[in-house]
């Protein structure tokens, strides 16, 4: 299950800025927020997996400090932020989250142009986890495993659907 976490800076919208508790499960967090070391360092404990947006003004504190508590880590690109960014990182990492979306908001329109990113990732990295997020449905998903993701978001699609399980098992 992945947790958006948005600080109202980093994006214009806001959720899970308060404390908050899960029921037990497996939680990645992927934070759209300015300062990611003081999220890590307040709910490390709560999540397996935290993303950080490389353009955090604390990315590399922040993997880091998840180094050092054992955590999953991975790194986030946003539509618009070249692959570059996060080649210094690659060794550091379990994963890297491209977003196949402008962040921020729910049900935003899928932009194939992203894909570039996870066909050059996978060539640099086979074995590394490419995970997509943003406007995958059936049709898109098909289209991001074919360019080399293997892990996939889907929030709008499914909780649109009528039939919540039937979205799941058509992705």
């Amino acid at each position: 299950m992945q947790l958006d976490v948005m600080d109202g800076e980093f994006v214009p919208t806001c959720s899970l800025t308060f404390d908050f508790k899960l029921p037990r499960g497996n939680y990645e967090a992927h934070l759209m927020v300015v300062d990611a070391l003081s999220w890590c360092e307040k709910n490390w404990e709560k999540v397996d997996t935290v993303l950080i947006p490389v353009e955090s003004i604390t990315a590399k504190e922040a993997l880091d400090f998840l180094k050092s508590k054992g955590k999953r880590l991975g790194l986030v690109l946003n539509p618009e932020t070249p692959l570059d960014e996060i080649k210094p990182y690659l060794n550091e990492v379990n994963q890297i989250l491209i977003l196949t979306v402008h962040p921020g908001k729910y049900g935003a329109d899928f932009l194939p142009e992203t894909l570039t990113k996870v066909e050059e990732l996978r060539k640099l990295r086979p074995k590394l986890d490419i995970e997509v997020d943003g406007g995958i449905t059936p049709n898109t998903i098909a289209l991001a495993k074919e360019a080399g993701a293997n892990l996939f978001v889907s929030g709008s699609f499914i909780q649109n659907a009528e039939n919540s399980k039937e979205a799941i098992n058509n992705l």
